[in-house]
This record gives structure tokens, sequence and C-alpha cells, in this order.
């Protein structure tokens, strides 16, 4: 099973990236489950959302406590809560930002981990771009799938449309498509 933990701030579309990452595994034959984690949070706020993908029934349905991957829609969120809680030492982090790990602070922490496993992108830059709104998940899938290689781009693609389709939809695949090229790169 591949456990997905993806943190930001309400607003951000931590939830519906987290589903729209569950669908795109899902279109692809795996199964795949997408839990939100949140209370009675505000806009702003700190979230966290799940995904599990695998190639069997998940039948677990608790927070993800050791993720193989992590995306982090906020990168203040690194100096307020320990988003990196948990994540196994093969992990991936992917985190919206244009800063360096160093400017970040994080720099020694992701040479811990292989160099390919660790991506900084644009992501919300990338979404004012295309959409023109500072949301970032559809790029940071499109970042996740280029990464991780677990499901691929056309999926993504496909999820997204299915959830907004129209202009909105073609502009966050353009956003996604950008990211991934991009990190392919990375």
């Amino acid at each position: 099973m591949f456990e997905i933990r993806v943190h930001g701030r309400g607003g951000q579309g931590v939830v519906t990236g987290a589903e729209l990452l569950s669908v795109a595994a899902f279109d692809e034959g795996k199964y795949a489950q997408a839990t939100p984690s949140f209370g009675s949070e505000r806009m702003g706020a700190p979230v966290v959302s799940f995904c599990r993908v695998d190639d069997q029934a998940i039948r677990l349905r608790e927070p993800i406590l050791e993720p193989d991957a992590l995306i982090i829609q906020d990168p203040t969120l690194l100096q307020s809560i320990d988003v990196f809680s948990g994540l196994k030492p093969e992990g991936y982090i992917l985190i919206n930002s244009t800063r360096s790990f160093q400017e970040l602070g994080i720099a020694e922490f992701a040479k811990r981990f292989p160099p390919h496993h660790v991506c900084i992108l644009g992501a919300t830059d990338l979404a004012m771009k295309h959409i023109g709104r500072p949301v970032p998940n559809a790029a940071l899938l499109g970042g996740f799938a280029a990464i991780t290689k677990l499901i691929a781009f056309d999926s993504v693609a496909k999820a997204i449309r299915q959830k907004f389709p129209g202009p909105i939809g073609d502009a966050n695949v353009a956003a996604a498509r950008e990211a991934y090229e991009i990190a392919l790169t990375a």
C-alpha cells in the first residue's frame, strides 16, 4: 500500500487534491481511498488529508502516521507543525514553494532522501498563471505523478476534468501538465 499525506490550509484544495489523486488511481484499476481530517477549521487553518493506493481492497480508515509521500501545499506549515512526522526513509516530499530547501531551512533534512524523491515546485505561481487563483492542488498532482510514477499524468488529467468540466478543468490540467514537466527535470 502506498500512503500519501497532504498538508495545507483551508481553501487551498487539500481535500479535493487527495480526492482527485484517489480518482486517478481508481481509473487505473487500483484501489484508492481519500479521507479528509478536519474539524471546525476555517479558511487558512491547517488541514490534512490522506490518500491510500493499493492493488487490493483497502480496509484501513485511520489517519496516515507513516506516509510514503508528503504533499505540502503551504510551506509556512514547515515552521508551525511537524509535517514530516513519520515519513518513511525512502519517502517522497513535494513542497509548493519557489524557495530552495536551504531557504526553507530544511536542506539537511532533505539530504536524507534520494534526490529524485524530493521536489520543490512553485505550484501557486502555476495556478495563478493558468487558473487565475492561488489554488495549488492540481499543479501539485502533476508534480506528484512525475516524481513518484505512482499514477500516470493522463489519469490525473482525467480526474481533474471529471471534477471540473470545461474551461476550469482545462486550466487546471494546463497547470498540472506544466508542473509535471518541471518536476520531471527537477
